[in-house]
């Protein structure tokens, strides 16, 4: 005999499914605090490619979009502090949360909706930073696709996928 969707949500749904999502969103601001301790105690790591991306001194040569380039060190630390203060807030929302939602477990379907808005903050945050900072204007106006050595598209594509199917998660069912 088949098993209908409601006998799936009988034995997956409700505190199963609410801990599936707690658990996503955990994992992401695990990772959000492992990507901020590693950019303020390895500082100069990504200082660097945010140096060269800005400099646009590995793309390709002759390219006409050079005069885009920020060669300027006051430039380079700005947009890498802008960075990590916006990584550092997406890791604050994300661990307010999960751990909003995991009070919340237990409660209504409203209660615990409205407890995931922060997590849900938390990740719009992380897909914008990932889609404009890195995508849109480290990929395209800074012309980082062109750098063998300084291109971060693939990983900021990867972690605007991750990011964007935890959000679905969490937000595409009631439970």
């Amino acid at each position: 005999m088949r098993k209908s969707r409601g006998d799936f949500r009988r034995v997956c749904g409700g505190e199963m499914l609410r801990t599936t999502k707690i658990l996503l969103v955990a994992c992401l601001a695990f990772f959000y605090t492992l990507v901020v301790l590693n950019n303020t105690t390895d500082f100069d790591s990504n200082y660097e490619f945010v140096k060269h991306v800005l400099s646009m001194d590995t793309t390709f040569p002759g390219n006409h979009g050079m005069w885009r380039a920020l060669t300027g060190t006051g430039w380079h630390l700005a947009f890498y502090l802008g960075i990590i203060a916006w990584e550092a807030v997406t890791m604050v929302l994300l661990w307010w949360g999960a751990w909003k939602m995991l009070r919340a477990r237990k409660g209504s379907v409203t209660a615990f909706g409205k407890a995931a808005e922060v997590a849900v903050a938390g990740m719009t945050l992380s897909l914008v930073m990932w889609l404009v900072a890195f995508l849109c204007v480290g990929g395209e106006w800074f012309l980082m696709w062109q750098s063998h050595t300084w291109n971060g598209q693939d990983a900021a594509f990867r972690m605007f996928v991750v990011v964007g199917v935890t959000l679905v998660v969490v937000t595409g069912t009631r439970e």
